[in-house]
């Protein structure tokens, strides 16, 4: 009886004498024929999507294209080539501040995996959430992917997600359930104002059509690079060396200490 265990079993790609095998599909046979929205769903799910599927896609990776300077990412990646002039380090230190509170809709869907449970054994899916969103606010919990610092009642981007995936048919009970957690959370906190931001929406869509949560954050990662890119180019291309705070953003404690007096007390 054989032993013999391969170090990796990958169905992703193989390459076989001159061809490359992308999910069993000869590569060649692709380019030109396929979408990279398609590509990147055959790649990630295994299988070609349908056309609402490659449409719906296609929407997520337009939907954060980019955010100005707000968002520390593009930020970060810019003062990163100021110092090391190289597209890929300011496309690593970009992708490096994705998380918790930027560009991660894994939060969201992390947090619909847990509770669509308790919407299934409800009488309704506002009386779970009602429920849910009591001892969320009891515990002090938040319901990611709602709020956000410039959009009040409406996110358009978080819109129009919706839209697509109404129109292709891609809309479901992971989206429903969603949209009654926020609407249980603005009644009872009393705060009408806050949206279900783009990553929230981008999570409650991925969620329905079966994405895992990493592979959520993966997608927005991606769908955020072609405005890292162009931000990178800008920055390599000013000349500018070095960017710093400037003083006058900072508030600087000013505190001046006698090292010679303490390093004897001390005792060191």
């Amino acid at each position: 009886m054989s032993t013999d265990k391969r170090y990796w079993s990958t169905s992703v790609s193989d390459v076989e004498d001159s061809s490359v095998f992308i999910r069993g599909y000869d590569l060649g046979d692709l380019i030109g024929k396929l979408s990279f929205a398609s590509a990147t769903y055959l790649l990630i799910r295994g299988r070609l999507p349908n056309a609402g599927e490659s449409k719906m896609i296609d929407a997520v990776l337009c939907s954060v294209l980019d955010y100005a300077l707000k968002k520390p990412g593009t930020a970060a990646a810019r003062f990163c080539v100021s110092s090391n002039p190289s597209m890929v380090a300011g496309l690593a230190t970009a992708v490096l501040s994705a998380g918790e509170y930027s560009l991660a809709p894994d939060q969201t869907g992390l947090f619909l995996n847990a509770t669509i449970g308790s919407a299934k054994e409800a009488a309704s899916l506002d009386e779970a959430a009602n429920a849910l969103v009591e001892g969320l606010r009891a515990r002090r919990e938040r319901v990611p992917g709602l709020g956000h610092p410039v959009f009040r009642f409406t996110d358009p981007r978080a819109q129009q997600l919706k839209a697509v995936a109404v129109e292709t048919g891609v809309w479901g009970e992971t989206c429903e359930w969603y949209e009654a957690v926020h609407r249980a959370f603005t009644t009872q906190a009393n705060k009408p104002e806050i949206v279900i931001n783009e990553v929230g929406m981008m999570g409650a869509i991925l969620a329905q059509m079966g994405f895992t949560p990493a592979e959520m954050t993966g997608l927005a990662v991606i769908s955020t690079m072609p405005g890292v890119i162009a931000h990178v180019s800008e920055e390599l291309q000013s000349k500018v060396r070095i960017r710093t705070i400037s003083d006058d953003s900072v508030d600087y404690e000013r505190q001046r200490r006698n090292f010679a007096e303490d390093f004897a007390a001390s005792g060191l």
